[in-house]
């Protein structure tokens, strides 16, 4: 699959998928490695010119488009009485609309308001400083949009319709909507999954290590398995079992026997169902948020992220902090640190510091994968919303001042 999404242009590269033993996730090692090296003989010999376009490849006919419009319209049908629910989408510039349009009309789901100027792809990305709906001000169109329909909810995919994003109304927030964290999004979809598959014998749900530990707490409410893996759907995808995973970077997998990779597409459907459930119950997407939170607690996230010019400054961060681990982050005690560089910690070696501390807040500590960045997650639950997005704050302001030190 040749990809871009909304990386820069010297990203652009391609995604092999394979079947057999994969089950059509992503390749690990060692087939990775194995094709790494086949580039690099080439590359090492010299032997690198333009030749003949091969012929040996094989077009994929439209019926595979069908086939995969009919399955994920399948995961949410819509109910009856929701046809007067107003939403608004946008594709970001990119290629979601010519199939999301589709599945919605054969889920049987209203229409959405439709953000015009960022409907068809457009590669200049021209509306959007950086077309990542996870940016400030990307969903600035959607939201005036929104507002023009008094719309109930926004969603967004990004170029590439991988990821989901999700906005709603809140008078508490500068500008009346606030975008939805993608662990917020994760737990209301794990929530949908794991009522479904309860009783189901070795179901499971799946997240990234970094992403909301409450997707745990959903998994033990509902009698299911739970499995943490590294960043990533070529893991997440992996776990045994799994009815569904995500990662907090907006991706979600709902619909394993379909898509065994993060998509955009699927997951909006499975929120649209969400939705139109709660709206027939006189509720709403805050609703349901609400309710969960006092199903399992309340749950809240943040996220510290520094980035540098010097690729050394992240590795002598991490150097420091395994040389000297913190005992504290502000008033909140470490009660315990590991180190996943060693992978006997139930998940393959990755360079990653996890912090548990005496409150049962987390701090988790890595290098970006694709950015000059050093990343620290934040993970809090309180008796409340506030309760939990104060931990949070606390905690970010000491990650603030730690790094600074280490630095």
């Amino acid at each position: 699959m040749v990809t871009a999404s909304h990386n820069p242009p010297d990203d652009n590269g391609y995604k092999v998928y394979l079947g057999g033993d994969d089950a059509g996730s992503q390749i690990v090692a060692p087939a990775d490695g194995e094709i790494a090296a086949h580039i690099q003989r080439v590359a090492d010999a010299g032997d690198v010119r333009l030749l003949p376009r091969s012929d040996a490849y094989e077009l994929a006919g439209e019926d595979v488009v069908d086939a995969y419009v009919a399955a994920t319209a399948a995961v949410a049908p819509a109910p009856f009485g929701v046809q007067e629910m107003r939403w608004v989408y946008t594709a970001m510039h990119g290629v979601g609309w010519e199939t999301f349009s589709r599945v919605v009309k054969s889920a049987g789901s209203p229409a959405p308001r439709i953000v015009d100027a960022q409907r068809d792809p457009d590669p200049t990305f021209r509306t959007v400083a950086f077309p990542n709906p996870e940016e400030p001000g990307a969903m600035d169109l959607a939201v005036a949009r929104a507002r023009e329909a008094d719309a109930e909810f926004i969603i967004a995919n990004d170029p590439d319709a991988d990821r989901l994003a999700v906005a709603i109304p809140d008078a508490a927030v500068d500008g009346g909507w606030r975008r939805l964290t993608g662990n917020e999004v994760g737990l209301l979809l794990g929530w949908r999954a794991a009522r479904a598959a309860q009783g189901a014998p070795g179901a499971s749900l799946a997240c990234s290590l970094v992403s909301s530990p409450g997707l745990g707490a959903v998994a033990e409410r509902y009698g299911l398995d739970f499995h943490e893996t590294l960043t990533g759907f070529k893991w997440i995808s992996r776990a045994p079992g799994m009815v569904f995973g995500f990662e907090e970077a907006l991706g979600y997998l709902v619909n394993p026997e379909t898509v065994r990779d993060k998509d955009g597409i699927s997951a909006a459907v499975a929120l649209l169902g969400l939705a139109a459930e709660a709206r027939v119950n006189g509720s709403g997407i805050a609703g349901l948020l609400a309710e969960l939170g006092a199903e399992i607690g309340h749950f809240a996230s943040g996220q510290v992220s520094v980035r540098v010019d010097d690729l050394s400054v992240i590795s002598g961060t991490m150097a420091s902090l395994r040389a000297e681990p913190p005992t504290s982050f502000g008033s909140r005690a470490v009660a315990s640190a590991e180190d996943l560089a060693a992978g006997d910690t139930g998940v393959p070696a990755g360079d990653v510091l996890r912090y548990r501390l005496d409150d049962g807040s987390r701090v988790i500590v890595r290098p970006s994968g694709t950015e000059p960045k050093l990343k620290v997650y934040i993970d809090a639950r309180g008796e409340s919303t506030e309760a939990a997005a104060s931990a949070v704050a606390d905690l970010e302001s000491a990650v603030r001042e730690l790094l600074s030190e280490r630095r």
